[in-house]
């Protein structure tokens, strides 16, 4: 990846802080700011700017984790430099100098903010994809275990097409899946046991095609459905239809069949359920199938910092005409 000259200048006048609402960097600093984002650059006593944007665009070379995501060292040493801890005093919230950062960035597609636990994020503008490794196995902070809470109430009660609409699609589109085409019900007769089926693609240009399979409550292998809980059965005959029926992609204008199929619940998805489905499919259909259950839903969402869906916004509370005294 490769930035234009004079964004990548801009960038390294906020880094050595020439640029307005930005801490200055003397030689010696800009040595020890590189060691605070764990790299080994040393200033040489040359231009500063200069010698700054040399080190970023070597930052830039590297591999990029995912389609249109910035390397993740490059985003690390953007985090180290919007740390709330340094906003200068005419810039306490740093919203100044967000605004400074994101000029450059937004002539090259992305836009930088601010999530709930303060730390700075970098988002693909176009695809809305955030520049940033997603570990939806590290401790939550406080604001986010409440917004978890709200997640779980969410999900105790929406409709399966609001979890697909409201919750899964944004988070596919968040994690860098392309193309996503949800059946709805109209169309899910024609769907061959796919609600939902999109693209990933690998950072060397291969495509990769899903296909999803989602349900509300909890899979397992009970005989038969139980109020909200899934049958595995029900899944195997719809797996075996999405695996084995071809899709068709406009932006390719051909016919292909789906490489790997999600099972999404929003409930537990049983060990037994796993086991039934993996004893039903041969070798290599069990290599397709990816499970997904509540817990992997709601941790990948909550560190993804996507909002909130409509539904899980709790409502203003406004007083009775009983509750206001005259």
């Amino acid at each position: 990846m490769k930035f234009k000259n004079r964004n990548l200048r801009a960038i390294a006048e906020a880094v050595i802080g020439d640029a307005e609402f930005f801490p200055y960097r003397s030689s010696s600093y800009i040595t020890q700011f590189f060691e605070e984002c764990d790299l080994d650059f040393v200033h040489d006593g040359s231009t500063r700017w200069a010698w700054t944007a040399d080190r970023l665009s070597e930052l830039l070379q590297e591999p990029q984790p995912a389609a249109y995501a910035l390397p993740d060292r490059f985003v690390h040493v953007l985090r180290v430099l919007m740390h709330k801890s340094d906003a200068e005093t005419n810039d306490l919230d740093r919203s100044q100098a967000l605004e400074a950062l994101n000029q450059p960035l937004s002539r090259e597609g992305y836009e930088a903010f601010y999530g709930d636990d303060n730390l700075l994020y970098i988002r693909h503008i176009g695809t809305k994809t955030i520049s940033t490794h997603v570990n939806p196995h590290r401790p939550f902070t406080p604001k986010e275990i409440e917004k978890r809470e709200q997640l779980l109430a969410y999900l105790d009660k929406c409709s399966e097409d609001e979890l697909i609409e409201e919750f899964l699609l944004p988070l596919f589109r968040q994690l860098g899946f392309h193309r996503i085409t949800s059946a709805g019900h109209k169309d899910k007769a024609l769907e061959y046991g796919k609600d939902i089926w999109m693209r990933y693609i690998l950072p060397t240009q291969h495509v990769l095609y899903f296909g999803v399979q989602v349900k509300k409550g909890k899979l397992d292998a009970a005989g038969m459905n139980k109020g909200s809980n899934t049958n595995v059965a029900e899944i195997h005959n719809q797996l075996l239809m999405m695996l084995g029926h071809e899709i068709f992609d406009p932006e390719t204008n051909r016919r292909v069949l789906v490489d790997h199929a999600f099972i999404v619940a929003g409930g537990e998805i049983t060990k037994q359920a796993k086991n039934w489905l993996g004893q039903k499919l041969d070798a290599s259909k069990r290599s397709q199938i990816l499970f997904m259950d509540r817990e992997d839903i709601l941790n990948l969402y909550i560190v993804s910092s996507l909002p909130l869906p409509d539904g899980a916004i709790p409502k203003p509370v406004y007083p009775q005409d009983d509750d206001i005294p005259f």
